[in-house]
């Protein structure tokens, strides 16, 4: 039976699989994360953290939460500022909030997400950061792939690397190789603390849809995600169809 400590080495194994495989981080990087306050990313801070432990490559990393006034998404600071702290790791805390009347065709759930995501932009800029950190894992990818497959049209989803053409950093996503479940047993070994969510909008979104296609795939073969994973990895243009 796999002990607590064999499981978390593990994990930590693939983390630092994802950092080689999609040579996800360089020497002399400065990675901010971007500190939810959810498992996923609590898990960020501590795989980081331990990994900073080994010389090379050698890299700094800070977190940012960022909070939108007008949602009321109530996260414990206290808690983010001491698990932060527990590892060394500098924590900004930083306010945005947007007019959901400036733009009636998206969605709340989307604008909140923008504004987040930009804010996060501007604070890495600030900081002179060279790589976000996100706290996507396995499970989010495939996910996101499917979603485009389903509604976009698009065989497309979120690279565990994106190099931002217009910007002086690039986002990473460095639990692209862990499964939701592995980060919920990590979790719970931790003792995280769960944060308050009581946003009206989240629950507008097709993303749990997703969830359980991925369930029903993985009924029909074990593999399942393994199999999309490595498709994404193997494209083979010349058997898609191709307008002449």
């Amino acid at each position: 039976m796999e002990t607590e400590q064999s499981f978390i080495y593990h994990l930590r194994g693939k983390f630092s699989k994802a950092l080689k495989d999609y040579a996800l981080i360089d020497d002399g990087d400065k990675v901010l994360i971007g500190l939810s306050g959810g498992k996923d990313s609590l898990a960020l801070v501590d795989f980081f953290a331990e990994r900073m432990k080994i010389f090379k490559p050698k890299f700094t990393v800070e977190a940012a939460h960022i909070i939108v006034r007008n949602i009321p998404y109530q996260s414990d600071i206290e808690y983010l500022k001491n698990y932060c702290n527990s590892f060394d790791i500098p924590l900004h805390i930083v306010e945005t909030e947007f007019d959901q009347s400036t733009d009636t065709r998206k969605s709340p759930c989307f604008l909140c997400s923008w504004n987040r995501r930009k804010k996060l932009f501007e604070t890495a800029s600030e900081l002179g950061c060279t790589k976000i950190a996100l706290g996507h894992h396995q499970d989010d990818i495939i996910e996101t792939l499917l979603m485009n497959l389903t509604f976009q049209g698009a065989f497309a989803t979120m690279p565990p690397l994106l190099k931002m053409n217009k910007m002086e950093f690039s986002i990473i996503r460095p639990l692209c190789l862990i499964k939701e479940s592995e980060l919920q047993q990590f979790a719970s070994i931790k003792g995280f603390r769960k944060q308050i969510k009581n946003c009206p909008y989240e629950n507008d979104s097709n993303r749990a849809d997703m969830k359980a296609v991925l369930s029903e795939l993985e009924k029909l073969n074990k593999d399942a995600r393994y199999s999309i994973w490595g498709a994404m990895q193997n494209v083979q243009a010349e058997y898609l169809p191709k307008k002449s």
